[in-house]
């Protein structure tokens, strides 16, 4: 796994927070892969299959993803996404 920065405790926690809405997500054909914590306690994900490409993934990911993870890992600060799809307007 590339979060290798980890320990696998808190990845354990973490999975388990995104375990809460990857059903929504995969009903949708898309999910999310952990792939760092920063050193000031970002999570950074990739959105995989329909969330890479949905206009919507700016929303689903901080009101959905991100307050999953933030109620649950209260360490964590922020839910960054690598690549968002840019809302235009």
């Amino acid at each position: 796994m590339a979060a290798s920065n980890i320990d696998q405790d808190f990845l354990n926690r973490i999975e388990g927070a995104l375990d809460q809405i990857r059903p929504y997500l995969e009903a949708d054909g898309g999910n999310v892969k952990v792939l760092e914590v920063t050193d000031d306690m970002v999570l950074k994900l990739e959105l995989l299959g329909a969330c890479g490409s949905c206009p919507m993934s700016t929303m689903t990911l901080k009101a959905g993803v991100e307050q999953s993870v933030l109620r649950a890992i209260p360490e964590i600060k922020a839910v960054e996404a690598i690549n968002l799809t840019p809302i235009n307007g």
